[in-house]
């Protein structure tokens, strides 16, 4: 039976007026971080709910603006349901800003052990286990893309297919096995991207909010709309998905992986004839760029936040620490 998933705003209004984003171990009730996305921050409170984990995300100029959030996301994951995708049960909620200014977002899904998320499972898994793994990410695909290509023109999802966003339901590391049979639950649901009508619906400026203000121009101009059009595009996300494996430590998997997909996509279709082959030159070309332009971005948040810092003025956003690429 699914757990319903209830949410505590007391307790989260009391935890965001005490956060320190610096170091949120020390804030009035201390935090410890699970994992950090690109504009969120994910969270466990032993003195709240011990089972839940808390993703943050500080972005909403209004309560309006929040609710609509919360709405879309609401949407989002019943379309992903629709596609035949086993989405995490999770909470999403807002509350007002501590500084009396906008809102926050917190989205509350039950805590995970840590080596049922398939980019931690990973290193316990030889090539043949690492495969399979990979094979049912494909085939999770596969169903949303589908989906996508027979609900073209009236409504499409955005999908980012990392191993970072699944779980594996009853993977037992020291096993060493993939559980059999295999079931993936996807828990990554804090970007709705959705398309009605071929319309987005979400406002993806609001993925700039917690950019540096010298690089909001540039973001918007340059890399806004392809880092939001990637995730209607099959071959952009698979491509994503391989180039993420040097992230993993495990490059051996992609050529193997390459010509699965190619076989799967380029030569039997995928309902929408646009998937070219994938070479994996180009998988490595797509990791190097990829990996400077978030090395540059991440070196700029630091240097805003010392920028706030040395203008007295509090700093909302939690950054990651090092990132081994």
């Amino acid at each position: 039976m699914t757990r319903e998933i209830a949410v505590d705003l007391d307790f989260l209004r009391r935890f965001e007026a005490g956060l320190d984003p610096l170091h949120p171990e020390r804030s009035a009730i201390p935090a410890h971080i699970l994992g950090y996305g690109e504009i969120s921050t994910v969270l466990a409170c032993e003195a709240g709910d011990p089972t839940l984990a808390y993703k943050r995300m500080p972005l909403f100029n209004s309560a309006a603006e929040a609710a609509a959030y919360v709405d879309l996301y609401a949407d989002y994951t019943a379309v992903l349901a629709d596609a035949g995708i086993d989405v995490a049960p999770g909470q999403m909620v807002w509350i007002p800003a501590a500084n009396g200014r906008g809102a926050v977002i917190y989205l509350a899904q039950e805590k995970l052990p840590a080596q049922s998320i398939a980019h931690k499972a990973l290193p316990y898994l030889k090539p043949p286990q690492a495969l399979d793994l990979l094979t049912a990410v494909f085939d999770e695909l596969d169903k949303v893309f589908r989906f996508n290509a027979a609900h073209r023109g009236e409504v499409e999802v955005g999908f980012d297919g990392q191993l970072s966003n699944w779980a594996i339901a009853g993977f037992e590391a020291q096993d060493g096995r993939l559980p059999q049979p295999l079931r993936l639950t996807y828990f990554d649901t804090s970007s709705p991207l959705l398309r009605r009508q071929g319309v987005e619906q979400l406002n993806a400026e609001i993925f700039l909010r917690s950019a540096p203000f010298f690089l909001i121009w540039l973001l918007k101009r340059l890399y806004l709309e392809e880092v939001v059009t990637r995730y209607y595009d099959l071959r952009q996300v698979v491509i994503d998905l391989l180039a993420n494996l040097y992230k993993e430590q495990r490059p051996e998997l992609i050529l193997d992986l390459t010509v699965m997909g190619n076989e799967r996509w380029a030569q039997g279709g995928t309902g929408n004839g646009r998937f070219s082959t994938i070479t994996p030159s180009e998988v490595a070309a797509y990791y190097r760029e990829d990996a400077f332009i978030w090395r540059l971005y991440l070196g700029a948040r630091r240097l805003d936040r010392s920028l706030h810092r040395l203008a007295r003025r509090p700093y909302p956003h939690i950054l990651p620490g090092k990132i081994n690429r």
